[in-house]
């Protein structure tokens, strides 16, 4: 069932799902797991640090690397590049360590190309309301962002039979004891 080989997660699924939660949690919880820090060239926000919540590039620098084939994954959001720099991830799968990636669905899908070993999880969202429900609860987003949002959301849910497996998070902790059974 488990076609989990080259030591590589990836872990996709909509916006406001619980991504984020789950693997701060299972990092937490497992020291033998690196989770790959993103580049990007959109600006830092307040409180965060280069090197530990993503890699800060100029828009040059970025390219340079687009064209080094640099990138795992790369693509264009909102105006801004974000990608999966590779070598970092080469590096600490030839030494056995367990890697995991947190990324958008059109990455997991560029992945699957690079990696093809890849264990790829869907987070889903019990209910596309309840997804509806966190994001607004949220209050981070403008109504035209929650619409681009749910929109997306939509889209992405549709592809979860792409997935090796799917984790429905509807109780956080029971969500992460099946991710943890999955990466064993």
């Amino acid at each position: 069932m488990n076609k989990y080989k080259n030591g590589l997660t990836v872990i996709t699924g909509p916006s406001g799902v619980g991504k984020g939660t789950l693997v701060k949690k299972l990092l937490e919880e497992n020291k033998n797991i690196w989770l790959s820090i993103s580049a990007t060239t959109r600006l830092p926000r307040e409180g965060e640090v280069d090197g530990k919540h993503y890699l800060f590039l100029k828009e040059k620098d970025f390219r340079n690397l687009i064209r080094a084939d640099g990138f795992l994954e790369w693509a264009e959001f909102a105006g801004n590049l974000y990608g999966t720099p590779r070598a970092e991830v080469q590096e600490k799968l030839s030494l056995g360590k367990k890697v995991l990636l947190e990324i958008e669905l059109d990455g997991a899908r560029q992945i699957r190309k690079t990696f093809k070993d890849a264990f790829q999880i869907f987070i889903a969202p019990p209910s596309y309301e309840e997804l509806e429900k966190r994001i607004r609860e949220r209050g981070t987003d403008s109504e035209e962002a929650i619409t681009r949002r749910l929109k997306r959301a939509n889209y992405e849910m549709k592809s979860q039979s792409e997935f090796d497996a799917i984790v429905i998070n509807d109780d956080v902790y029971e969500a992460l004891i099946e991710i943890k059974k999955l990466i064993q």
